[in-house]
């Protein structure tokens, strides 16, 4: 499999990446499962795994662990820090006390002595960056992490945390996680150009859009029970913007049906040829999914397939912005704040 360097980091990483999050009760892969899907990625050649401890409240780093066990070290093991699912008023964010003690805990369920890519999951608004930065450079000088880096920060989140590090004296944020997709465009604008000037390493997580460019949403069919429950009216299939998008599957699949490709491999290798990106996070169930899904590896779009998917998706832009999946900074949250008294 194709390998790319994150960032600038000079560490190798395999350009699909193994995203764990189905790893447990959330996806309902026992331990039997994740071994299977773990030594298959691996097999296939996949060198970065990825997880979170909120991701089935830790079953999931735990299952990952194990299913790792002696081939750890040959991979790239990513986890993030950030949610809590404790009612503790002093658990989860992103302080140097919540991050020490997140570190061990994902250290013990991985059963490893260092992670190599440690990630902020969210912005954390009540806390300095300078506090999250100073813990985490400490925490690679003691030789818990190896790098460091944030997940769906906007752009100018991203920007302030260089210049915190900078100004500080203290290591920077190497990776950006964001959610990139053939309907999810905006971070085209900004995040993705930010990352290259800064020599950050790219990893995109839902490049299948939730499932709607997997092939499994369709027009005239019913959507699961799951996504129907989830919030945000995302898969309300009488919308305009949801009607848009069914219109924007039939022409991809057109696209994709002329390359003898599936919809997946279409939309994963679209996202795969930004030059900003490093690795796209994969998370498989099954192995039927898992096989599927590896297969964009190997498929390289050209110019002209690129032009006839801008056509369909304007570059920059989101066909529906309520989708993004961001943590509103608080002068949007709050009115109080934006609002002279």
């Amino acid at each position: 499999m194709e390998q790319r360097i994150l960032g600038g980091t000079g560490m190798s990483v395999s350009v699909l990446g193994f995203g764990a999050m189905n790893l447990g009760a959330w996806g309902g892969v026992d331990q039997a499962g994740a071994d299977e899907l773990v030594g298959r990625a691996l097999d296939a050649g996949v060198t970065l795994f990825d997880t979170a401890d909120i991701y089935s409240f830790g079953e999931s780093e735990t299952l990952l662990g194990k299913a790792l066990g002696s081939r750890r070290d040959d991979i790239v093991l990513a986890t993030k820090f950030r949610n809590s699912a404790s009612e503790d008023p002093l658990s989860g964010g992103a302080s140097r006390r919540y991050v020490v003690k997140a570190v061990e805990d994902s250290l013990h369920r991985l059963g490893t002595d260092h992670i190599d890519l440690y990630q902020v999951h969210r912005p954390d608004w009540d806390t300095d960056l300078e506090e999250t930065l100073g813990a985490l450079t400490d925490l690679q000088r003691a030789g818990k992490i190896r790098y460091f880096g944030s997940s769906t920060f906007p752009a100018h989140a991203v920007v302030e945390g260089q210049w915190v590090a900078k100004e500080r004296g203290l290591s920077r944020f190497t990776t950006e996680q964001v959610s990139y997709s053939i309907f999810q465009r905006a971070v085209e604008a900004d995040v993705l150009p930010l990352a290259q000037k800064h020599r950050m390493g790219i990893l995109i997580w839902s490049p299948l859009a939730n499932g709607w460019l997997a092939g499994t949403i369709k027009r005239g069919q019913p959507v699961t029970a799951h996504r129907a429950n989830l919030a945000g009216g995302e898969f309300d299939l009488s919308t305009p913007e949801n009607q848009r998008k069914l219109e924007i599957v039939d022409g991809l699949q057109d696209i994709a049906t002329d390359l003898g490709l599936t919809l997946p491999e279409l939309a994963l290798a679209f996202v795969k040829s930004h030059p900003a990106v490093s690795t796209v996070l994969i998370g498989p169930r099954t192995t039927t999914h898992l096989e599927q899904n590896l297969r964009a590896a190997d498929v390289t779009l050209d110019a002209a397939t690129l032009d006839r998917i801008d056509a369909l998706t304007r570059p920059g832009t989101d066909v529906a912005p309520q989708d993004r999946y961001e943590v509103p900074v608080p002068a949007i949250a709050d009115p109080r704040l934006r609002r002279r008294a």
